[in-house]
Parts: structure tokens; C-alpha cells; sequence
């Protein structure tokens, strides 16, 4: 069973949540990052990324990056730029994919909506494996976020979990969505953004025990925020050692989403040489795993896989599809995924690229950039590229549920989630600061 709680967020005030809504403190490097907060001080990403306050000769990760964006949070909530709800209670977070800013929208994906319910979930869940993943963390990039988490005393970005759709669930999200949000706006990216707040005390009784009866739940993404917001609790409670299980720093920012509703889009692959073979030699070990068609009769669109198993290749300016042996087709949970497939009988024997996470001879490209991006990169810094079909969402679970791994870069989730439009309080700070010790 799943605790899933309400609480009592911070929240953008009336009329600022288009201005102070951003994307994820990880989607920017710090140059980006730099330009957007000059463009926009308003932005959360001037929290999320407090380094953007200071010149390159300020490290990122330097403990004063840390001491400002606690108080540049606390500032803005004494400015009044962000307001407490007077009670804890659920929301709805509707977002809808209207336009692509990168001009290449997927054919279905123009109007595709998906309304989650923002709560707060259990860090013993998450350490009971309640709270499924798919994915391992790597330390150092966990420790950004502690430190954040920690000395700003607050969860900026909610964590994105999936649940399989429950009807109990559903009529109550299609109830709440009749009222007027509290919040509806268009963010530059052209993503709609709707927020409402449950404050109904039925509402809230049905959404808690729907979700108590669920006997999972799963993070799609935000796998180094979730864990470091995990180990913010643990050290809480290791400063608290009368804790009781009922404070906030128990609980964790997330943002659920009924499966059927979630869109995963495909994540690519692009490589910059062909391992020292020339193009024959390479076709020629592609096709002992791979059937090889050229797309000549297609004009030389880009290839977009029809369905799993199948691959689409860019080289020398023509477009492939590849096919999937049976030989090397398999039932597996992380054996059949179409990464691996693609990995372990292509990247890694044929050129050379054994860990896809350090090898810096490849590059993923999200689909939300479009096949004509692989055709870009091909011809300016790459050799070839290859584009892929899908994971399903079952495919997620089933992996999580066998408690294995995904292989990296699988999925790549549209749209994403913004953060400073719900604030979760960790309450009564613990006397050391991560940023301090």
C-alpha cells in the first residue's frame, strides 16, 4: 500500500506562476541557466540554480551557491511572491503538449494531456521499494540536491511517479477538473499548464485510500531528486531520533500520473565514427543481427520506427531500417527492451561502445527535438545516428517490477514537469546542514 499525503504547499501567488515556473534544474547547463534568470529574475531557476547570482569564478557547488538560494527563497516568500496554503490538501496538475518550440512535433502528440495529482509520498515507501525504480543514482550528482533540499529547507521539484489507472482515481480527477483552476497559463515552450487545489475532505479521503490500496507505484523520472530527497529525511531523522513519522521531512514533493496517460517519446542515439571499418565492413556486420532496408522508396524521409524490434538508421546521407533477427529477439524484461537490443548486438560489439553512460563517442537526442536533429548531427559532428522506437510504460513496469534495471537513456518523458509551482516545507530544520558539515 502506498502513503500518499496531502500537505499544505507553497505556491506561486496569482499571477506570478507563468513567470516563476520553470523546467528542471538538470535540463540547463549553467550558461543556459545564466541567460534565462537575466531574461527573467523571476524565474525558479534562480533558486534551483543559485550560481546564476554569481560570476564563473564561483564554483557550482560552492556552499554560498547553497546559502542563496535558501535566502533568496525566504526573500521572495517575505516579498509575498509565494503564499502558504492554509491547509493540507491534494492538487490536479494538468499539462497539455500544444506546440513544440523546436518546430518538429511528433504526428499525435499536438494536444496529448495528462493530469497528475500532487502529493507528497513516503520516504519508508521508497526505502520498502512501495516506490518502484528502474534506474540506479550515481552519489555525486545526488549530493547537489541534498544540499539544496537541505539548507534551503525545501522540496523544489517534485519527483514524476506513475500508477497503474484506477477508476476511483479517475473520477475524482474528472470531478475536480470541472471546477476553475487556480492557475492556467502557456509557458514558452508552448506547454498549458492547469492547477487545481482538493481541499474537499471526501475527495481527499477517496484519493488517500485509492492510492493505500494500490499496491505500487513508480518513479518514470526524477531518480537523483527522489533519492536525495530520501536521504534529507534519513538525515533528519537521524537529528530527530524521537521523530515520529508524521513530520514533512518523512515525506517527499511528487507529482503521480495514471499510465494510460503518460507519453514516452523515443530517446536516440547518435555515434561519431564507425569504430575504424569502413561503411561495407559495417553493413555488413549490422546485417548478421540486423534485416537491412534501405528507405529509398520513401523519398528519404526520416525513419520512424513502426514498432518494436525495428530501428532507423542515418549514414551517409541515407536512411535505414533495420529489423530485429529473430535469433536475438527475447521475452527477458531488460534483455528485450529495444535499447539493449540495439546495445548489445550493435553499439557495443560492432563499435566499440561498451558503457553508453561514459563513452563519449555517443550522444542521446530526446524525440521531442525531432529525427530532423539526427540528420543535423550527422552531417556537422556525428557519423551516424539511430532512431528508436518507443519503451512502452509497460515495459517501465515490468522492469521495476522484477526489481532489475534499465538500461541507460531508455526513456525520454514529454512534457516535463515545472518546478516553483508547488513548494513542499521540510518543517523544523535538523541542527547540522548537509551544505555545513
Amino acid at each position: 500500500m502506498a502513503d500518499i499525503r496531502p500537505f499544505a504547499a507553497y505556491r506561486p501567488a496569482p499571477g506570478l506562476e507563468s513567470r516563476i515556473a520553470a523546467l528542471p534544474y538538470d535540463v540547463y547547463n549553467r550558461e543556459e541557466a545564466v541567460k534565462i534568470v537575466a531574461g527573467n529574475p523571476d524565474s525558479f531557476l534562480a533558486v534551483d540554480r543559485a550560481e546564476t547570482g554569481f560570476g564563473p569564478e564561483v564554483d557550482t557547488y560552492a556552499p554560498q551557491v547553497y546559502e542563496r538560494a535558501a535566502g533568496l527563497l525566504q526573500e521572495w516568500i517575505a516579498q509575498g511572491k509565494f503564499v502558504k496554503e492554509a491547509r493540507s490538501c491534494y492538487y490536479l496538475y494538468e499539462l497539455i503538449m500544444q506546440e513544440n518550440v523546436h518546430g518538429t512535433m511528433q504526428e499525435g502528440v499536438n494536444g496529448w494531456s495528462q493530469t497528475g495529482i500532487v502529493a507528497c509520498a513516503s520516504i519508508d515507501d521508497y526505502c520498502s521499494q512501495v516506490i518502484k525504480k528502474h534506474e540506479n543514482t550515481r552519489a555525486d550528482k545526488e549530493q547537489d540536491r541534498i544540499r539544496h533540499v537541505d539548507v534551503c529547507n525545501m522540496q523544489t521539484g517534485p519527483i514524476f511517479l506513475a500508477y497503474r489507472a484506477n477508476a476511483v482515481l479517475g473520477a475524482v480527477i474528472s470531478e475536480v477538473k470541472q471546477l476553475v483552476p487556480v492557475y492556467d497559463f502557456v509557458s514558452e515552450d508552448g506547454i498549458g499548464h492547469k492547477v487545481w487545489v482538493v481541499d474537499d475532505e471526501s475527495r481527499m479521503n477517496r484519493i488517500r485510500e485509492a492510492f493505500q490500496e494500490l499496491g505500487a507505484v513508480y518513479i518514470a523520472d526524477g531518480h537523483h531528486r527522489c533519492a536525495s530527497a530520501v536521504k534529507v529525511g534519513q538525515m533528519r531523522r537521524e537529528a530527530h531520533p524521537d521523530f515520529t513519522g508524521e513530520e514533512e521531512f518523512n515525506y517527499f514533493l511528487a507529482v503521480l500520473f495514471p499510465d494510460e496517460e503518460l507519453h514516452i517519446m523515443d530517446y536516440n542515439r547518435v555515434v561519431n565514427d564507425l569504430n575504424g571499418l569502413t561503411v561495407e565492413e559495417f553493413m555488413s556486420k549490422v546485417s548478421e543481427n540486423f534485416s537491412v532496408e534501405h528507405m529509398q522508396e520513401q523519398n528519404q524521409q526520416p525513419y520512424h520506427p513502426e514498432k518494436k524490434g525495428t530501428f532507423g538508421m542515418y549514414l551517409e546521407g541515407k536512411w535505414y531500417k533495420l529489423t530485429a533477427k529473430e535469433h536475438i529477439r527475447t521475452e527477458d524484461a531488460v534483455e528485450g527492451l529495444d535499447v539493449s537490443l540495439l546495445q548489445n548486438y550493435l553499439l557495443g560489439p560492432i563499435l566499440g561502445i561498451q558503457d553508453p553512460k561514459t563513452d563519449k563517442r555517443i550522444d542521446f537526442v530526446g524525440g521531442i527535438r525531432g529525427l530532423e536533429e539526427l540528420e543535423r548531427r550527422v552531417h556537422t559532428d556525428m557519423k551516424a545516428a539511430f532512431s528508436m522506437y518507443p519503451t512502452a510504460i509497460g515495459e517501465l513496469f515490468a522492469v521495476a517490477d522484477a526489481g532489475r534495471l534499465m538500461p541507460p537513456k531508455s526513456t525520454w518523458f514529454e512534457p516535463k514537469l515545472r518546478s516553483g509551482l508547488f513548494l513542499h516545507d521540510l518543517g523544523e530544520r535538523a541542527d547540522c546542514a548537509a551544505g555545513d558539515s
